[in-house]
């Protein structure tokens, strides 16, 4: 007999069939007359009901049925009497695939941090927040796809590894095949980097967004998705060493365009997980954040307010608030500032464009001010910038001069340099973090909790 998933089960038309279910039992309870064990296979947030009528087995073959268990069943599904299901399986045949001691199983029936289940993230998945979290993670990175694909963009793969830092940080994850414990010398003392695999330096990528300018400028519009590595010491809920990042670059589009791309971006995926994740998310709104349908039914709501650095930095200045960190005019903004202007001032989401050049990367479009460029980054409630991204600088000359005004090495440049060279146009794109969506969308605190397995400062445990 063919497996029913879970998530399909509770479908009307199979009451009065005969099922066959495999998953991990979360609970069991009963007497000597019957006995409950509730369900799960990873497809839903919802328990499926199995009782086993003690007529009909001994307690012999159900002992094996503990909390972490994984068993195989077949039995008729029928119409449930009892409170919180909808159907249930009486069961006729019983396998048990594994057992779990219940002396050392760490996931047993009560509550655990999310502290201590960080400490078990290859068990945490099992829990049933940590199910609907990445069911709701899979929902979006298919939302994302889906809506640029729909928009006529190309999925372009850039590399991982790269002999260029696109944020100009320096703080990038060195990959190298020397022997770490005699690593070859030049005579002035320096690495001999020759002798290395790609016989140069080389890091892990900190963003795809220089390689998909070269394929914007040939394809029309690109996106890229896939892992960004950051070697900053950065111990926040809001900071991961390895994530994931979204980078759309679309040429012929100016700031405008790129704004307007970047809401109903942003939109189509709140709704989507709305529509595809329903279930997953009035759970997470019950356990962790009452406020949270609501606030995603905000953002789609309300069309995003629009404002220049300049003028939010004077609403910041004026509003009376006393800030950790001061503001002025060339300051970087910090979350508390972002959230500010989101949470307090406008109640909803917010793009601030117009940023210091000497705040924002040398590729972004200088204004005729000389002193701003024409970078945007959408502010989210919760989280602050989810969103950071620009027009790009399109003028061979501009662009020239202002990597020499930052000592960036043309050995580094010069193929980027290229585009501007050849065939020049208009050009603008923007950075989401994916994990940042994630915990928007599913209103968890701590972004470690939104991917299966956190890459952190002092932790690349599993």
């Amino acid at each position: 007999m063919k497996r029913t998933k879970i998530s399909e089960i509770f479908a009307p038309e199979l009451i009065g069939t005969e099922v066959s279910v495999m998953g991990w039992v979360r609970t069991r309870r009963g007497n000597k007359h019957v006995q409950f064990v509730a369900l799960n296979d990873g497809s839903t947030i919802r328990n499926l009901q199995i009782v086993f009528d003690m007529a009909a087995f001994s307690e012999d073959q159900l002992r094996p049925i503990t909390t972490g268990a994984s068993i195989h069943v077949t039995g008729r599904l029928v119409e449930s009497m009892g409170k919180g299901q909808t159907c249930e399986v009486q069961a006729q045949t019983l396998e048990v695939f594994g057992t779990a001691d219940p002396e050392t199983y760490p996931l047993q029936k009560k509550g655990h941090t999310l502290e201590f289940l960080r400490e078990k993230a290859h068990l945490r998945p099992r829990t049933n927040t940590f199910g609907a979290v990445l069911r709701v993670r899979s929902t979006l990175a298919f939302a994302i796809h889906r809506f640029f694909q729909e928009k006529g963009f190309y999925y372009l793969n850039t590399p991982l590894i790269t002999a260029s830092d696109c944020e100009g940080a320096g703080a990038m994850f060195q990959v190298t095949t020397l022997d770490l414990n005699d690593l070859p010398r030049l005579e002035d003392g320096q690495i001999d980097f020759s002798a290395d695999f790609f016989g140069k330096p080389a890091a892990l990528t900190v963003s795809g967004q220089l390689e998909g300018e070269l394929g914007a400028t040939a394809l029309g519009a690109i996106y890229t998705f896939g892992p960004t590595f950051r070697a900053e010491n950065s111990n926040t809920p809001r900071h991961l060493s390895e994530f994931w990042m979204i980078e759309p670059e679309m040429a012929f589009y100016d700031i405008t365009d790129n704004m307007d791309l970047a809401e109903e971006f942003i939109k189509y995926c709140v709704r989507y997980a709305l529509d595809n994740c329903r279930e997953d998310l009035e759970f997470l709104q019950q356990m962790y954040d009452n406020e949270l349908i609501g606030r995603l039914e905000g953002v789609l709501r309300d069309s995003f307010v629009r404002l220049t650095y300049t003028e939010g930095v004077n609403i910041l200045k004026e509003s009376g608030h006393k800030f950790e960190f001061p503001v002025d005019w060339g300051t970087d903004l910090q979350s508390e500032h972002e959230r500010y202007l989101v949470e307090e001032h406008f109640k909803r989401p917010v793009i601030l464009t117009d940023y210091p050049k000497e705040i924002k990367a040398f590729y972004m479009k200088q204004n005729d001010d000389g002193k701003t460029v024409r970078a945007m980054d959408v502010l989210f409630p919760k989280i602050g910038e989810i969103i950071g991204g620009s027009e790009r600088e399109a003028d061979y000359d501009k662009l020239l001069s202002r990597i020499e005004e930052l000592d960036i090495p043309m050995k580094d440049m010069w193929w980027y340099l290229d585009t501007r060279r050849y065939g020049t146009v208009p050009h603008s794109g923007f950075g989401l973090g994916f994990e940042r969506l994630v915990l928007f969308v599913t209103g968890m605190t701590n972004i470690r909790d939104v991917i299966p397995f956190p890459r952190t400062p002092g932790n690349a445990e599993f």
